[in-house]
């Protein structure tokens, strides 16, 4: 059931949802074993080409589970989420889930900016993940230039954009989009209800 639409993924352009389930109290053990074999079984059925599953210990007690879910196409997306295996999993985990899982179109770096009602314009996200890039580069470039002169130009490029992705994913991103949350979040996009709304 969605809730709005905007922007709505392209019919032959990958497709990436971010999923949010809440188990309930005492079958946390229960619908995490649910999830992992029902990714297992999954993949590659219908165009998904990944899957990954992720459990919140933030303010939710180990109650919160996070899926990113890949496809091939909004067509592959279609088809897998009115399948029939697709139906047996809900009927198999509707025990287990307090409320309705709450799935969202995911971008890249988009994952970073994800805040309950939405995502921020990229216009925004393009200013941010700037921010966070440009001195991430600046800085380990300074600091290893006197360290790695004697590797090829390309090895030194590939250290560099380690540390970089590095320091974006665990240091820089979260601590910048906490920052600049109030600008970056005022209008709700695209959200669904227990499966998208194709």
């Amino acid at each position: 059931m969605a809730i709005t639409s905007v922007s709505p993924p392209q019919e032959h352009a990958t497709v990436h949802w971010a999923i949010k389930l809440k188990a309930k109290v005492g079958k946390e053990a229960e619908l995490e074993s649910a999830l992992e074999r029902f990714a297992q079984r999954s993949l590659g059925e219908h165009g998904a080409i990944g899957v990954h599953l992720f459990r919140s210990t933030t303010n939710t007690g180990g109650r919160e589970f996070l899926l990113h879910r890949s496809f091939l196409s909004r067509e592959h997306s279609r088809q897998f989420y009115t399948s029939e295996m697709y139906h047996q999993y809900q009927k198999e985990t509707d025990d287990l889930i307090e409320g309705d899982a709450v799935i969202r179109p995911l971008h890249g770096f988009e994952s970073f900016f994800r805040s309950g009602g939405g995502t921020p314009p990229r216009w925004k996200m393009a200013i941010v993940t700037w921010l966070g890039v440009f001195p991430a580069v600046l800085f380990w470039s300074w600091l290893l230039s006197t360290r790695l002169y004697m590797l090829h130009p390309v090895a030194v490029t590939a250290v560099v954009t380690i540390l970089v992705v590095a320091s974006l994913t665990w240091a820089i991103m979260p601590r910048l989009t906490g920052v600049l949350r109030p600008w970056l979040h005022r209008n709700a996009e695209e959200v669904h209800l227990r499966v998208p709304h194709n």
